[in-house]
């Protein structure tokens, strides 16, 4: 602030002072203003409106919106089987109860056939705990020669006292697939079935694991590259104490994981997938994605996310383009029941037509910056880079639309990412790169087996026993 000498200083020096103060005032108010308009933006962004999880917007969060109308109501959609309990033909074990004496004279009815009147089952788990198999060798005098013969263990025992096939499984089901630490993993084998073990057993057993499924992995990795459509995602993974980087490319039916320390072009190409890709890779824009020819998508749940945001502050022409977006998807899926493979082309180009009318009033409300003078790109509002994008990858904004294959998000690689995340919040960070690279091998197979429907325990029993399943790998 000036005090009252400078403001009377400035004064005596005529008109000419004043208006360069005001003029400097000005554009210290403006970029003041600009700066108050941009933090407040950050403050107002929570995982509806930005690119922020969930698990960010903390325990305050914005009353949900009103169901608006034609989405599905709640509880069980039509078709959807349940999982209610049903009566079986063939128990396991039968019971039954009837009178032992007579309610009107009292003669014993023990020896009595009966008829049941009603049955009831009870789902129940079988007593759980070891079970220890001894194999002896051998040796047997042959009685016409008198040779001595011995028999030979399985080549899977191969120690005096070890621990079994399914035991191993066990161990790594629940580190892998349920997200266990080693100690908690341990432990519950202990409670359950008696069995005491240490976690350089489960380590153990996740080496060995990993290293059978090295050629399934390779498999799937081979398959992803044939694929139409790609869904690619990444994430932060913290590993030995530093943020590396988890990379996914998966389809319906195949995953699979990749740690490497980067995230950009480095890590891609070390991935080796999209180098000669020729399908269409589905993710959320990331600039090192397009340095790769074949061709793109975008995720529109994360482009939706960015119009709410514009629309939150006024942008009716996000408004417009975010409900045309939906408007498209919907009829997209309404020409797939129709067993259509591609839109009336009339209606293809009123969309298209649309779609260029709102950029075009995208960017008169928001112009290209002028030139400042300075070195470097004049910095654009999020607004006018958004449309920047939109204009640049118009093809890949609307491929959705042109081609059914490609699905309107990305969100099976996030839902393929979220677990990655529930355990490093759950077990902490990996401690080296290379527990990082078996885990993802792990889980990336674990993943596939569980999107073509295979049960988790029975597949992992198979890799310990030397013959794992191997998932399907054409479409």
């Amino acid at each position: 602030m000036f005090s009252r000498e400078e403001v009377e200083a400035l004064y005596v020096q005529g008109p000419e002072a004043i208006y360069t103060l005001v003029e400097k005032l000005s554009q210290r108010i403006e970029q003041l203003q600009g700066e108050v308009q941009e933090l407040q933006r950050r403050l107002n962004q929570d995982s509806h409106n930005s690119h922020k999880p969930p698990s960010s917007d903390g325990l305050k969060k914005k009353a949900v919106r009103p169901r608006e109308k034609g989405k599905r109501s709640r509880g069980g959609q039509q078709g959807h089987t349940g999982l209610t309990l049903r009566l079986v033909d063939e128990p396991n074990i039968l019971i039954e109860h009837g009178p032992s004496h007579c309610a009107g004279c009292g003669q014993a009815l023990s020896a009595v056939a009966g008829q049941w009147l009603e049955r009831r089952q009870v789902v129940e788990l079988p007593e759980m705990s070891a079970l220890v198999v001894e194999h002896r060798r051998l040796h047997k005098q042959c009685p016409a020669c008198h040779s001595e013969n011995r028999g030979y263990f399985p080549a899977e025992v191969a120690q005096t006292v070890q621990y079994g096939s399914r035991l191993k499984a066990a161990l790594t089901y629940l580190h892998v697939a349920q997200l266990l630490p080693y100690e908690r993993a341990c432990a519950v084998l202990a409670d359950l079935c008696g069995v005491s073990v240490s976690e350089g057993t489960l380590d153990n057993s996740l080496q060995q694991c990993a290293e059978r499924l090295i050629p399934v992995e390779q498999a799937i990795k081979a398959a992803l590259g044939q694929a139409e459509v790609l869904h690619q995602d990444e994430t932060g993974l913290r590993v030995a104490g530093k943020t590396a980087w988890l990379h996914t490319t998966s389809t319906a039916h195949l995953t699979y994981y990749f740690y490497h320390p980067q995230r950009g072009r480095a890590a891609l190409e070390a991935m080796g997938i999209l180098p000669d890709f020729a399908g269409v890779s589905l993710h959320d824009s990331y600039a090192s994605y397009w340095a790769y020819a074949c061709r793109h998508a975008f995720c529109h749940a994360h482009l939706q996310r960015e119009l709410i945001a514009l629309e939150e502050s006024g942008e009716t022409w996000a408004k417009q383009l975010r409900q045309l977006f939906l408007d498209i998807k919907q009829r997209v899926a309404a020409c797939q029941q129709a067993g259509l493979t591609a839109l009336p082309a009339e209606e293809a180009q009123r969309y298209q037509a649309e779609f260029e009318r709102s950029l075009l009033e995208g960017e008169l409300h928001h112009p290209p910056p002028l030139p400042t003078g300075k070195r470097g790109r004049p910095k654009q509002s999020p607004a006018r880079n958004l449309l920047d994008r939109l204009k640049r990858e118009r093809e890949a904004v609307l491929r959705f639309m042109h081609d059914f294959k490609v699905p309107f998000d990305n969100n099976l690689a996030e839902r393929d990412l979220r677990m990655m995340k529930v355990k490093q919040k759950i077990s902490g960070c990996f401690r080296s790169q290379q527990g990082a690279r078996l885990f993802c091998r792990l889980r990336g197979y674990l993943s596939t087996l569980r999107k073509q429907g295979h049960a988790l325990l029975p597949a992992l029993i198979s890799v310990f026993q030397g013959s794992p399943i191997m998932p399907v790998l054409s479409a």
